[in-house]
């Protein structure tokens, strides 16, 4: 994995259904186990300090646009 690449996670709680995330870890930390990623929703919202839009491309794998969760609610 390297920073920018989409990938698809699961996590705890709420947000426990797959869903995709944005690699932001630094490239020269991609062999540790762990991976730091920023959560994406389809669930618009108007908070663009907080919300990155992202819209569907072949190259990011989305069908819908979407938003980074950079506040993670």
């Amino acid at each position: 994995m390297m920073r920018g690449d989409f990938v698809t996670i699961v996590m705890q709680g709420d947000f426990g259904k797959p869903r995709p995330a944005l690699v932001i870890q630094a490239d020269q930390f991609g062999e540790h186990a762990t991976v730091t990623v920023l959560p994406m929703t389809s669930t618009l919202v108007a908070a663009p300090l907080l919300r990155t839009p992202v819209q569907p491309s072949a190259e990011n794998g989305l069908n819908k646009p979407s938003q980074v969760m950079i506040d993670k609610a």
